[in-house]
């Protein structure tokens, strides 16, 4: 179904947290800085009708202070470009206050080169498509962040966690240093992590049920610990201090996690 920008921007205001809605009040005291996710189905906010497929970005606020709410507004089956030619970017960019920050975290849909409406080649569009979202940020502001595609789940022969987002997370790097932008390393920590967990415990991780064999998206145990590799970069980049994340080192229940019922 096609929307036009003014549905877009409808929806995207909708379906804000209570917290979030809030926090243009919130912003006149200089207390509340919020965090706005652009991003793909691996951050995306998932509904009742998804479980247990759970969005890294629903357990982000579990780590991070109260006073830095969390605006989600990734959607599945999204690219870098998709996303700004749909107007999500737009709908982003006319809520966002001086002071907020834009996390940006796309490639896994940037990759079908089948498909014109979402296919970027990784050193030329790719790369143009994420300035746009880093001028749009800068113009109202707020800082911007680069984030490298979360890995998949896949494994070689002999065991071994293997890349699966070709050039993307390269031209992410690099673009981040020519733009000075900071850049959350989640592709290389993820990696890290599921050569860790190895070939059978990283299945916890992902959606596997009864029915379906999910390499690509989480669980709840899943974007619980891929949320918690993002909060650690964050303060490792210095966009946010010690103050603003908590329980880096806790153990989540996977029950704080909880699907809405889908939007009408």
């Amino acid at each position: 179904m096609s929307l036009t920008r003014r549905q877009v921007t409808s929806a995207a205001l909708a379906a804000l947290p209570l917290g979030v809605a809030a926090a243009g009040t919130a912003h006149a005291g200089g207390r509340k800085r919020t965090i706005y996710i652009a991003g793909d189905s691996t951050a995306a906010q998932k509904y009742s009708d998804a479980a247990p497929e759970t969005g890294w970005g629903m357990a982000l606020p579990f780590f991070l202070h109260a006073d830095r709410p969390v605006a989600n507004h990734a959607v599945n089956g999204r690219s870098s470009k998709s996303f700004i030619d749909e107007g999500r970017l737009d709908a982003i960019l006319a809520a966002v206050r001086p002071g907020d920050f834009l996390v940006v975290q796309f490639a896994h849909n940037d990759e079908k080169t089948t498909d014109p409406t979402r296919y970027t080649e990784p050193w030329t569009t790719y790369q143009d498509y994420l300035r746009q979202y880093i001028a749009g940020a800068r113009a109202k502001g707020a800082r911007p962040v680069l984030a490298t595609p979360v890995e998949r789940r896949r494994f070689d022969a002999d065991g071994n966690a293997v890349p699966t987002h070709g050039e993307y997370p390269a031209a992410m790097r690099a673009l981040a240093e020519e733009e000075r932008v900071a850049l959350l390393d989640i592709q290389a920590l993820s990696l890290a992590l599921w050569q860790e967990l190895g070939v059978e415990e990283t299945k916890t991780y992902f959606n596997w049920t009864g029915t379906e064999q999910d390499n690509t998206h989480f669980n709840p145990p899943g974007a619980i610990a891929v949320a918690r590799l993002v909060a650690r970069e964050l303060l490792r980049a210095r966009v946010l201090g010690p103050r603003d994340v908590v329980r880096l080192r806790d153990e989540i229940p996977t029950s704080w996690i909880t699907w809405p019922e889908p939007l009408s």
